[in-house]
């Protein structure tokens, strides 16, 4: 008996490890692209470029038509995806560029749990690859925001491939073209490289003191950078096909600059207007880096224990990457629907039924709520306010109701609102347009008619409702204007 003891001592403290097994936890993947407008996808009605791998997401599980994000850029739009909170809570409002990156604060604030740490006291494995933009100085690096792994850069872009920019066409924007000319597109002779001044300002300097790192040592990557970040995401997978895991794959395709691989520009080569024809070199590239990744999981047997979501971190900057937001209006950095409604689609196969258009409001916080309900992770609902909603009973059948009575948007002074099928909005550009404005989305989904001076009391109501909510913000704890 007394030998017998150790071992009945192990196999009691194993005991809970098995019965926790009976209910496992399903793996998440939570895919991004960087600046993809709302017509973009063949799901969507584009039928120039084709996406079957992404579009396939759509067919075999949910496409949101009315799928929103927290901000019309890149940052403020992760803050929030990453914290299940409307980042004004917390004072996140801006978009930090350039050396702004390295301000120690403008990141998300260490104060705030990431779905990442969510998931990790959960008991899950979590990995990141690609695009972070939530603080570039050390505080903020991502393996000390709950990530198990990271491979990519911190800032708001990247070249896809270092100088001489070999296996690439590159479009880039510059104020003066080459020999002095302020207007027009300068081509070199191969037509590899090409230079433009129709957006008035010159390329950013993406790669200043943005390496890429591996957790949070800087590397060297000559691989584009898509297929990268594919090939270390689905290295990740398979090494944890045993267990567990979240999958953070933020794409900085088909963010600028634009270069398209040489392969994909042969694809397109149809296509006449170049800058359009590298757009689409990115986002086919893009769509099969999507496909590997999908692919590895069929490998590993893991579709039916997968939650997958898909979602774009902002619409389109049109004239910079040709992609479109069409029927909406406008684009990045705009309240107009065009800068806040995206692509948004998820997969659960076994779980979420195939085909399914849901034309509901969702945003983007409901990942966050979604992922930490399946995964029962301890939140405290009570010490802070959490916005999202778990999708799971309104993509089943088990709820029939709205997930959100109304949305809300702040970025500095442009400002919106959706209750129902009404929006209001303010979206001033350089001192105009400061007015509210109302629209009917049901009736007017491009927002071509502002109904304000027709419908006074519904104007009132809605702004009523928006200070309301607007009252619970803070101000931002940083600006670029600093």
């Amino acid at each position: 008996m007394i030998r017998l003891f150790p071992f009945l001592c192990l196999f009691f403290a194993a005991a809970p490890l098995a019965f926790s097994a009976e209910k496992p936890l399903p793996n998440i993947i939570l895919l991004v692209a960087d600046d993809l407008g709302y017509g973009e996808l063949g799901c969507q009605g584009n039928e120039e470029i084709p996406t079957p791998h992404i579009d396939s997401i759509a067919k075999n599980g949910v496409r949101f038509t009315n799928g929103y994000v927290t901000a019309a850029y890149c940052s403020a739009s992760r803050a929030g995806l990453m914290t299940g909170r409307y980042q004004t809570r917390f004072g996140y409002e801006f978009n930090p560029t350039g050396a702004h990156n390295e301000d120690p604060d403008a990141g998300l604030p260490t104060s705030e749990k990431t779905l990442a740490d969510a998931l990790v006291d959960s008991g899950y494995v979590t990995g990141m690859f690609g695009k972070w933009h939530l603080g570039g100085t050390a505080k903020y690096n991502p393996i000390r925001r709950g990530f198990d792994e990271f491979f990519g850069f911190l800032h708001e872009g990247h070249y896809f491939v270092p100088l001489p920019y070999h296996g690439t066409s590159t479009w880039l924007r510059r104020k003066v073209l080459p020999g002095g000319n302020v207007e027009g597109r300068w081509i070199s002779e191969d037509g590899k490289l090409a230079f433009t001044t129709h957006m008035g300002n010159t390329e950013p300097d993406y790669d200043a003191d943005n390496p890429i790192y591996r957790a949070g040592q800087p590397v060297v990557e000559t691989e584009y950078l898509t297929d990268a970040f594919t090939r270390e995401a689905v290295d990740f997978i398979g090494r944890n096909a045993d267990k567990p895991f979240f999958l953070y794959l933020p794409y900085n395709a088909v963010h600028s600059p634009l270069q398209g691989a040489d392969a994909y520009m042969k694809k397109f080569a149809h296509i006449e207007d170049l800058q359009r024809r590298i757009f689409a070199a990115m986002l086919a590239n893009l769509d099969d880096s999507v496909g590997e990744v999908l692919a590895k999981v069929r490998e590993i047997g893991a579709e039916e224990n997968t939650l997958i979501f898909f979602i774009s971190d902002n619409g389109g900057p049109t004239r910079e990457l040709t992609s479109s937001n069409l029927p909406l209006r406008d684009g990045k950095g705009s309240v107009y629907e065009g800068g806040l409604r995206v692509p948004f689609l998820a997969q659960w196969k076994g779980r979420i039924p195939a085909g399914q258009i849901y034309e509901n409001s969702v945003i983007s916080l409901d990942i966050f709520a979604t992922a930490t309900a399946l995964a029962d992770s301890p939140i405290d609902r009570k010490k802070k306010i959490y916005d999202g909603v778990n999708l799971m009973p309104f993509l089943t059948g088990e709820s029939d109701a709205m997930p959100h009575e109304d949305l809300y948007w702040r970025l500095g002074p442009k400002t919106a609102y959706r209750a129902g099928d009404w929006k209001l909005l303010k979206n001033p550009a350089r001192n105009a347009n400061k007015e509210w404005q109302l629209y009917n989305l049901a009736d007017d989904i491009s927002e071509s008619k502002n109904l304000a001076k027709e419908n006074p009391e519904k104007l009132s109501e809605l702004l009523t409702a928006w200070e309301k909510i607007n009252s619970q913000m803070i101000d931002p704890v940083w600006s670029p204007r600093r």
